[in-house]
Order: C-alpha cells, then structure tokens, then sequence
C-alpha cells in the first residue's frame, strides 16, 4: 500500500495533548490518524456521534462561576487538605 503526505491544521495545544496521548497507547499522530479514518471509511461516517451538549442554564451558570472564581487572584487557593482544613475550621 502506497501512502502520500498530508498536511492538516491543528491547535497547537491539542496537538500536543493527542501526541502525549498516543505516545502512551504507542503509536503517533499519523498512526493515530490513519485508525481514525480507517473506521471512517468502515463505519461509512464518522465512529462517534457529534453533538452539542445540551447543559441546563444551573451547570452554565456554575461552570461561569468556577471560571470566575479560578481566574480572581483575591480566592484563596490551598496546596493540600491540611491548609484547607484549617481555613474552614477558622
């Protein structure tokens, strides 16, 4: 079988992300890329569903919160259970 060069775009992060991925099931990216479109060719579509999640506006609102709250310098973070422990009990 005869394989030919392909050139795709991809983030940079996820890029990563997939190759730390794949290095762990031992294969790379083109590896993993050709599974990918084997079960494409196979399935006659994509090998999983593709959707939008449907989140109800409670989890929005939360998922908004826990953002805030990560990225405000004034929260308090700890570095283990001991320190967290003691600021509740304060």
């Amino acid at each position: 079988m005869s394989t030919v060069p392909t050139q795709i775009r991809i983030d940079a992060n996820v890029k990563k992300q997939a190759n730390e991925l794949f290095s762990e099931l031992g294969m790379d990216m083109s590896g993993a890329v050709n599974i990918f479109l084997r079960q494409c060719v196979l399935r006659g579509g994509l090998p999983f569903i593709v959707e939008v999640p449907q989140y109800s506006q409670k989890v929005m609102d939360a998922m908004s919160e826990a953002r805030r709250i990560s990225r405000d310098p004034e929260v308090p973070g700890y570095a283990n259970m001991d320190d967290l422990r003691k600021a509740l009990e304060e």
